[in-house]
Parts: structure tokens; C-alpha cells; sequence
């Protein structure tokens, strides 16, 4: 029934602008204005992420925004230059630039936007 669906994705965020500027400034992705008031994330495969205000926002204790990179080892550099912040997670064994490198899994790092949600870059 829905398999035809073009499905996309959306998140909260507590102040649109901080994300605005996160995702279109630093992250580099193609930001646009949504004429519902919400942001749209465009990505190259024609794909789009919805960010909405919400004012009693609450951040994901889960990831909810993925990236997957062909070097993340680049990447990670790349926005640590930019000054971004891995996450540091005991469980997950990531090393000191914030990247797992569990053997049975892939190369994986965590970051937050401004409003709290976690987001990663995934070698693929």
C-alpha cells in the first residue's frame, strides 16, 4: 500500500535559527524554508529531513539523523576543525576523536545539534 511512498523524516528542535544555521553553515547541507515554518534538509538523492519548533522540545536519547561518509576519518577532522564535538561513549568504545571502531560493526561517531539530538557519520 505504501511502498510507492515518497516517506521522508522529521525531528523537533527548540529555535529554528540555531538549526538552521548548524545544518545549512556548518553541516553544509542545503537548507530551506518550508512554508509551514519548518526547515527542510535536501539531500543529494532528492531525499528530505523536516525540522520543526517545537517549544517544549525534548532531544532524542537516540540517533536520529545518520550520515553516511565514504571517509570518516576526513570528516570527523573536517568538523572537529569546525568545532564540533563528538560524543565520548564508554559502551561504544569510541576513541579519542569520538569514533567506534567495533570490528563487528562500522566505523561510527555521534555528534549533537544545538537542540540535543544525536546524529552520526557512518562509513559505509
Amino acid at each position: 500500500m505504501l511502498k510507492k511512498s515518497k516517506a521522508f523524516s522529521s525531528f523537533s528542535v527548540d529555535d529554528l535559527q540555531k538549526a538552521k544555521k548548524f545544518y545549512g553553515d556548518l553541516l553544509e547541507i542545503h537548507v530551506a524554508d518550508n512554508a509551514m515554518g519548518l526547515i527542510e534538509l535536501h539531500f543529494g538523492d532528492a531525499n528530505k529531513t523536516l525540522i520543526y519548533p517545537k517549544p517544549d522540545h525534548k532531544p532524542a536519547t537516540f540517533t536520529v539523523l545518520n550520515f553516511p561518509v565514504e571517509n570518516i576519518e576526513k570528516i570527523v577532522d573536517e568538523l572537529t576543525a569546525k568545532g564540533l564535538l563528538f560524543e565520548q561513549y564508554e559502551y561504544l568504545q569510541t576513541d579519542a576523536k569520538g569514533i567506534s571502531r567495533n570490528p563487528d560493526g562500522p566505523k561510527i561517531a555521534w555528534f549533537k545539534d544545538p537542540a540535543g539530538n544525536i546524529l552520526s557519520v557512518i562509513e559505509m
